[in-house]
């Protein structure tokens, strides 16, 4: 007993002994008074203070004060962080009068002003910390005088930064440098400027620091706008444990002397715009906790094999160019917590070692190439994320895999080919909240499965699989789902729609593109009120025949799609009540059967969306809500001129399309009034007159201008395109126009598609347009264009082309091959035939617009919606229509023109070409062989020219030839026979005197010859040799020579071999009958 008395005595002097340093005496008079002064001077939240607000006289020692500390009476220690203090700070301030302070943290407040200078007072300071204090200006010269500091903090960091008032000021170091500021802090361990304006021109900065900070071991210099390289001065600071320079424009390669640096434990070089590989070593360093290179683009390498019992915990590269396979060292990495290689170019399979990592929390490499199959990941029981979307990953995922992932929060699969079941298990994970799984391969029915109690699960993302079967019953066991996509897989059956009452907390569902039928008619009207209240809500494809009957009583409704059903009728004015009218913000009716609106209707102030598209809609267009954004009225029967005044108001009008229609009249003026359009296309009507001027002048804004196919007249050459003009594609296809091409369209140098076919346009080649580097398509077909073709001054003048159509104009000279030369998206290999789109923005135009849902930060993005526009080429002799530009497509039409000389060799170049038309123009000499190396040609149209030689067997190889015409022109010689040529009919050759064989009738010289022959060898084919008649052969040609070979040789045999005949006739014979023959002979 007595020894535990003891015990805690000797306990209790310790403890005392402890604390008597930093309370020992009670607190100085003139150091409170300083302190009660100071809190008089300062303006302070009295709900955010928990230290200011309880200083006061009635507690007399001020040593017991919240955020004071003292020693023998003197304040040493001021922590005010976080007290809500506003307004300024200057240098009549109590405070430079506590010179016994050692630590001042004045962070996490709303000062206003500049740093005072007198700052400089406190020279025993060896703690500054003025972090987020709403300090800015030039941090003073006074500072560096402060030369017993051991940390200083002077950072502002971006996210607090936004929530002060004046976020837009900043702290400088400008007068005073950083090698000012930093020259007479010799014990400085801990230095933060993060977001402090460092203005030292090249890499000064590194030398400032390595000349007068030998032990510093904490450098954060993030957003400080530094520049590069790295200096090599840096290796002096060898005791360096942190290195945090994000967000800064160094423009270097990472120095391998920081795997020199033996206690690094962090370095975080986010945003650096680093490049080259990055050194291996440090991967190695054994102290190393935490790297973070996170979007350095032009950042590359890839992971080495690790060693055991690595320190790694953080290891972040997403968006950067790392790539190969993983190791399997990688299961080394014991400690690792949070595993980020998203966004890069790794590949490979993923190592089974993962498994290993047992103290993951964090596995995030999406978009990425990785194959084969998920490893299991049960080991890893920590895990709360797991991403491996946008990846090649395929096989199942067996539910053993994520068994004991108790704290696993979120699991994303998206975009792979997995295949098989989608595991029960999975539902059953006690802390989930977020399952996507779609764009995969899933088949089969969802089974029953069981559920955590209660269930955490509030978003379920399955859509496009192969899902298939009924609606799977157990997802109402999901009580607190938010969220069910189910869109774009095969499931079948009647689905009730009141059925989703059961799912109180649901206000997202997307049914949409199965093969189910929705029914929308509630079977209890008494029910109604209970529905869940929709904020997205998707039944497109639904076999829907009516609208719901519940909207009427959603409240919060934002999204309503319910295109490509079947309703007919008008559209009832209640829906335009849907969402209180205040948030109703999409709304898509595309693809129905609808004739028009029910009266009386005005259009909700919230509506951002409208696509009624592809219906039977006429009359007059609705007066449009200035909110409005996105508006589709086309493929329907509106037969009205364009109002006026339509467009007043509307400066959030960013898409309007009215094509498909049977409008007339002029484009008014007042279209422009829509300062925001960015997409307008009146295509497919009977507009008429002038363009209005300014549609050309708002370029500016507008993107997609698209007027083909009316009766507009006038010229263009007058118009204006502004410089930075936006205009990415203009279609004026199909129309009256006349003139030339205006000079100012070069302004548009982000012009992709130019399509001016089927007008009355003049001029020549527009080399105007040759700094436009992105034209993919250029279609001046059917004008009167004239002279030659090509921009000789450059060396490549459109590389991106895909699409030249310069058929039906009066384009004459020779064609040039250099010029040819310089089109390299045509030249491009298209091996992969998943080759889509080359640039996912080019063509296809997004319009995107948010719609926020609560008051938080989650975001619902509604106008998820792309315009595509359609090219129309000749191809095969037909018009063919592209609703979007492949790169797998690429065609020349030069037909029906002036054109001259040979066909350039160097057309052979273009490999990607899918169709080539020179037809009808007066090309003279052979048909070069290079063209056989087009062997992705599908149409090839060299008819009614002057083309002589023979047809180069080198085309034989154009496998994928389906079109070929080289009638009427001057060919000779046979006609190659194998691969595709099999299947041409004689059409593709008539005209050509000197072609012969098959499909022709002309049969080839040497094919006659040759069958004579085989004709003659066949029939005598196997006999054997008949010597009897061989002998009698020979015996008649002997005779017969005995007695014919004296007649022609010898006058003598002859004279008495013809006394001997005479005598003979003379004998048997007539004398009549003998005279006759007796004159022939004499004579």
């Amino acid at each position: 007993m007595s020894t535990s008395l003891f015990s805690w005595i000797f306990i209790f002097l310790i403890l005392l002994r402890i604390n008597i340093p930093v309370v020992s005496g009670r607190c100085l008079g003139h150091q409170q008074a300083l302190l009660l002064q100071l809190r008089r001077n300062l303006e302070f939240d009295d709900q955010m203070s928990t230290k200011l607000a309880k200083w006061n006289v009635r507690s007399p020692d001020c040593c017991l004060w919240g955020g004071v500390s003292c020693e023998d009476g003197r304040v040493i220690v001021l922590d005010l962080s976080n007290e809500g203090i506003s307004g300024e700070l200057d240098n009549s301030s109590s405070l430079f009068n506590l010179h016994h302070l050692r630590s001042l943290d004045l962070s996490c407040n709303f000062f206003s002003s500049m740093i005072p200078s007198k700052i400089g007072n406190l020279t025993t300071l060896n703690y500054l910390n003025l972090s987020n204090a709403g300090f800015w200006g030039q941090i003073p010269s006074e500072v560096s005088q402060l030369r017993s500091l051991v940390t200083l903090d002077l950072s502002t960091t971006n996210d607090y930064e936004s929530t002060i008032l004046l976020a837009a000021n900043e702290l400088k170091l400008e007068n005073p440098t950083m090698k000012v500021l930093v020259q007479n802090l010799s014990v400085l361990e801990e230095l933060y400027l993060d977001g402090v304006n460092i203005s030292t021109s090249g890499n000064g900065w590194c030398q400032a620091l390595s000349s007068s900070l030998p032990n510093l071991r904490v450098l954060s210099l993030s957003d400080c706008s530094l520049s590069g390289p790295f200096d090599k001065s840096l290796k002096k600071l060898q005791s360096l444990s942190v290195i945090r320079l994000d967000n800064n424009d160094l423009f270097t390669p990472v120095p391998g002397f920081f795997a020199n640096f033996s206690r690094l434990s962090t370095l975080s070089l986010h945003s650096c715009e680093l490049y080259g590989a990055f050194p291996v070593e440090l991967f190695k360093v054994p102290t190393l906790k935490s790297l973070d290179l996170t979007d350095n683009e032009l950042l590359g390498g890839s992971l080495p094999e690790f060693p055991r019992n690595n320190s790694l915990q953080r290891l972040m590269l997403p968006f950067t160019n790392f790539s190969r396979a993983l190791p399997t060292s990688i299961g080394n990495l014991w400690n690792l917590s949070i595993l980020d290689l998203s966004n890069c170019h790794f590949n490979g399979t993923l190592p089974s070692s993962i498994a290993k990592l047992t103290q993951l929390n964090s596995l995030q490499l999406s978009f990425n190439n990785f194959t084969g199959p998920i490893p299991t990941f049960n080991m890893s029981n920590k895990l709360t994320q797991i991403d491996l979307s946008q990846n090649g990953l395929t096989g199942e995922i067996p539910s053993a895999h994520w068994e004991g992932l108790l704290n696993l929060v979120e699991i994303d699969l998206r975009h792979n080919f997995l295949k098989g079941s989608i595991p029960s298990s999975l539902f059953g994970l006690p802390s989930l909240k977020r399952i996507s799984l779609s764009k995969n391969q899933f088949s089969g029915c969802i089974l029953e499965f069981q559920t955590a109690s209660p269930s955490t699960l509030y978003t379920l993302d399955l859509s496009s699989n192969n899902l298939e079967g009924s609606f799977p019953m157990s997802i109402f066991k999901l009580r607190n789902l938010s969220s069910l996509y189910l869109s774009y897989n095969k499931f079948n059956g009647t689905l009730q729609l009141d059925i989703f009452q059961r799912l109180v907390q649901l206000s997202v569902l997307d049914l949409s593109y199965n093969n189910w039928s929705v029914n929308a008619s509630v079977s209890n009207y008494t029910l109604m009120s209970s529905f869940p209240q929709f904020v997205v809500l998707r039944l497109a494809f639904c076999n829907l025949r009516t609208f719901p009957d519940h909207l009427k009583n959603q409240s919060e409704l934002v999204t309503l799609d319910l295109s490509n059903n079947q309703i007919s009728g008008e559209i009832p004015s209640w829906i335009w009540e849907v969402g209180n009218r205040t948030h109703l913000a999409f709304l898509n009716l595309s693809h129905n059967h609808l004739v028009g609106m029910e009266k009386p209707y005005s259009f909700p102030d919230s509506l951002s969306l409208l696509d009624l598209h592809s219906n039977f809609l006429g009359g007059k267009i609705p007066v449009l809500p200035v909110s409005i954004g996105y508006v589709d009225f086309s493929n329907n029967n509106y037969d009205f001129s364009i109002p006026s005044d339509i467009f007043n108001g509307l400066s959030s009008l960013g898409f309007i399309s009215l094509s498909n229609n049977s409008l007339t009249g002029i484009i008014p003026e007042s279209i422009c009034n829509a300062s925001g359009l960015g997409i307008l296309d009146l295509s497919y009507n009977k507009l008429s007159g002038k363009i209005p001027r300014c549609l050309f002048e708002i370029g500016d804004s507008l993107e997609v201008l698209n007027l083909r196919e009316n009766n507009l007249r006038g010229p263009i050459h007058d118009a204006l395109f502004p410089a930075g003009c936006d205009l990415k594609t203009l279609v004026l296809n199909g129309n009256f126009i006349d003139g030339w091409i205006p000079k100012s369209l070069s302004n548009c140098t982000a012009l992709e598609i130019l399509d001016l076919g089927q007008n009355n346009l003049i001029g020549e080649f527009p080399c105007l347009l040759e700094s436009t580097t992105t034209l993919q398509v250029l279609i001046l077909r059917s004008n009167k264009f004239h002279g030659t073709i090509g921009c000789p001054n450059t060396n490549g003048t459109w590389e991106l082309l895909q699409i030249l159509d310069l058929a039906h104009n009066n384009f004459s000279g020779e064609l040039p091959g250099k010029w040819f030369k310089t089109l390299q998206e045509m030249m491009a290999h298209k091996d992969n035939v998943q080759a889509q789109v080359k640039n996912p923005n080019s063509n296809v135009l997004g319009f995107t617009h948010f719609y926020s849902v609560t008051s938080n930060v989650v975001q619902l993005s509604i106008l998820d919606v792309y315009y595509r526009y359609t090219v129309t080429v000749t191809s095969k002799g037909q018009e063919m229509k592209l609703p979007k530009i492949l790169t797998i497509f690429t065609s020349i039409d030069l037909s029906s023109n002036n054109f001259q000389g040979l066909i350039p060799a160097e057309m052979g170049k273009l490999q990607a070409l899918s169709v080539l038309n020179l037809s009808n123009n007066a090309l003279t000499g052979q048909i070069p062989s290079p063209i056989g190396d087009l062997r992705q040609l599908e149409s090839l149209d060299l008819s009614r020219n002057n083309l002589i030689g023979t047809i180069p067997t080198s085309l034989e190889q154009l496998t994928f030839l389906s079109f070929l015409n080289l009638s009427f022109n001057r060919l000779v010689g046979k006609i190659p026979k194998a691969n595709q040529f099999q299947t041409f009919s004689a059409d593709s050759f008539g005209g050509n005197e000197g072609l012969c064989g098959f499909p022709l009738r002309e049969k080839c010289l040497d094919e006659v010859e040759t069958g004579t022959m085989k004709e003659h060898n066949h029939s005598n084919y196997g006999r054997k040799i008949d010597w009897n008649l061989l002998s009698a052969e020979i015996g008649f040609v002997v005779g017969f020579g005995i007695v014919v070979g004296p007649l022609l040789f010898s006058k003598r045999w002859r004279k008495w071999h013809f006394e001997c005949v005479d005598d003979i006739v003379l004998r048997f014979f007539p004398s009549a009958l003998s005279r006759k023959w007796l004159l022939w002979t004499t004579t």
